[in-house]
C-alpha cells in the first residue's frame, strides 16, 4: 500500500513537472514553409541524406529486435537466473558476486549479441565518409564504454542488492531514493569524469569568435565557465554543439569540427542554441524528470515483481533476488520501448524553444537557416524523415521543421 501511494505521489510530481517544465507551445513552423525548404535544399542532398538513413535503419531495428528478445529471453524465463548463478559459482555464490558478477554478465550478453550490428552500422558510416575513425579505434571506444559501464553498474548493483538485505522490507523506498539521487550525481560528475574519456577538450583558442561568443553569452546572462571544443574530428566528419553539466561543471562544447566546416555566423548561431539550453535550465529540467522517473520505475519494478505468475515464469522466488535481475532488465527494456516517444516528444519540444531563442538572441534568421543546410549537409540527415520515425525516436525538429521556423521568425520580426 505504501508503495502504491509513493508510485501515485511520484506520477503525479512527474507529470506536473513535465506540464510546468516542459515547452509544449512551439514555435510556428508551418508545413507549406517546411515543403518549401525541402524544395530549395539541394537535390542530390536531400536524395544522399535518405539513402544514408535508408542503409542505417536495418541494422538500427534488427538490434533493438534481438536487443528486446535476449532480454525477453533471459527475464521471463529461467535461463537468466542460471547465468547469474554460474557468474557467482567460483566465489561459492556469494550474494556479491551474483549480484555483481551476474548482473554484469547479464547487461553484456545482450550487448555483446548485438554488437554485430553496431558494426554493420560503422560500416555504413564508413561508406558514406562520415566516419573518419579505424577499425582499431573504433574497438578502442567500444571497450572504453564497456569499461565505464561496467565500474557504473557494478557501484550501482552493490549498492542496490545491499539496501535490499539491510531492508528487505523497505528496499523499493531507498533503492528509489538512490535511483534519484545517482541521475542527480551523473549530472554532475559526466561531463569532468567520463566525457574526457572519449574526447580531449580544450578553451577555443582566443580571437573574433571566442569574443564573440563570450560577449553574447554575457549578453544572455547565462554564465558559462568556458567554451570547450572537442576533438571530434579523430572520430567522424559530423558537426555538433552541446551544453552539458550542473552548477560548477556546465559548458558549452562545440567540435572542432564546426569550426572546420562553418563560417563564424554560423558557429554563432548554434552557440546561441545551446544558449537558450543554459538559461531555460534544460539540463535541470532533464536531471529533475530523469530523477523522478528513476524513482517512480524503482517502485514500479517492486510492485510489478511481486506479481507470481511473472516470478514463476523467471524461476524466482522474490523480485529482489541476484537470480531475479534479468526480469528487472526485461521490464526496463519493455518500458524503455514504451516510453521513447514520449521522451522523444519532450525533447523534441526544447530543442524547439532552443531554437526560437537563438533566434530572438541573434536576430538572424537567415543565418540560422543556413546552418540547417550545413548541418544537413554535414550529418547527412534527411531533412523531412518519416512521420512514424520522426515521431517514435527524434530527439530534434527535423531540418525543415527548423528552416521553416526561422522563416516564419523572419515574416514575423520583419527581418
Amino acid at each position: 500500500a505504501w508503495a502504491l501511494l509513493t508510485l501515485a505521489g511520484l506520477a503525479v510530481a512527474l507529470l506536473v513537472a513535465v506540464a510546468l517544465l516542459v515547452p509544449w507551445s512551439r514555435p510556428p513552423a508551418p508545413r507549406a514553409d517546411q515543403l518549401a525548404a525541402l524544395r530549395d535544399l539541394p537535390a542530390e542532398q536531400v536524395t544522399r541524406g535518405r539513402a544514408f538513413h535508408g542503409a542505417l535503419r536495418p541494422a538500427a531495428w534488427s538490434a533493438l529486435a534481438v536487443g528486446l528478445v535476449v532480454a525477453l529471453l533471459l527475464g521471463l524465463t529461467p535461463l537468466g537466473g542460471r547465468l547469474v548463478e554460474l557468474a557467482g559459482r567460483p566465489f561459492g555464490g556469494h550474494w556479491i558476486a551474483q549480484a555483481v558478477l551476474g548482473g554484469l554478465a547479464v547487461m553484456f550478453l545482450a550487448d555483446l549479441l548485438t554488437l554485430p550490428f553496431a558494426a554493420w552500422r560503422r560500416t555504413v558510416l564508413v561508406r558514406y565518409g562520415l566516419s573518419t575513425q579505424s577499425w582499431g579505434g573504433w574497438a578502442v571506444d567500444l571497450l572504453k564504454s564497456y569499461a565505464v559501464s561496467a565500474v557504473i553498474g557494478a557501484l550501482v548493483l552493490l549498492g542496490f542488492y545491499t539496501v535490499v538485505r539491510l531492508a528487505p522490507r523497505w528496499w523499493w523506498a531507498f533503492g528509489a531514493a538512490g535511483a534519484a539521487a545517482l541521475v542527480v550525481v551523473l549530472s554532475f560528475v559526466l561531463p569532468v569524469l567520463v566525457e574526457p574519456v572519449f574526447n580531449r577538450f580544450t578553451p577555443m583558442e582566443p580571437g573574433p569568435l571566442r569574443s564573440e561568443l563570450t560577449a553574447m553569452a554575457a549578453r544572455d546572462g547565462v554564465p558559462v565557465r568556458d567554451v570547450l571544443v572537442a576533438d571530434a574530428s579523430r572520430r567522424t566528419r559530423a558537426v555538433n554543439a552541446y551544453v552539458s553539466g550542473l552548477g560548477p561543471t556546465r559548458r558549452v562544447v562545440v567540435y572542432d569540427t564546426l569550426l572546420r566546416e562553418a563560417e563564424p555566423a554560423e558557429v554563432t548561431s548554434v552557440v546561441a542554441h545551446e544558449l537558450g539550453h543554459a538559461k531555460d535550465r534544460d539540463v535541470w529540467t532533464g536531471t529533475l524528470l530523469g530523477a523522478l522517473g528513476a524513482a517512480a520505475a524503482v517502485v514500479a519494478l517492486y510492485l510489478i515483481g511481486s506479481w507470481t505468475p511473472l516470478l514463476r515464469l523467471a524461476g524466482v522466488d522474490s523480485i529482489a533476488q541476484p537470480r531475479a535481475f534479468p526480469l528487472l532488465i526485461a521490464l526496463v527494456t519493455v518500458a524503455g520501448l514504451l516510453t521513447t516517444p514520449v521522451q522523444a516528444l519532450v525533447s523534441r519540444r526544447i530543442e524547439a524553444r532552443a531554437d526560437a531563442h537563438a533566434l530572438a538572441l541573434t536576430g538572424d534568421p537567415a543565418t540560422f537557416e543556413a546552418m540547417q543546410r550545413r548541418l544537413a549537409g554535414v550529418n547527412l540527415a534527411d531533412p523531412d524523415p518519416p512521420r512514424w520515425e520522426h515521431l517514435w525516436s527524434a530527439t530534434h525538429p527535423s531540418t525543415v521543421e527548423r528552416m521553416a521556423a526561422a522563416r516564419a521568425y523572419a515574416r514575423e520580426s520583419g527581418r
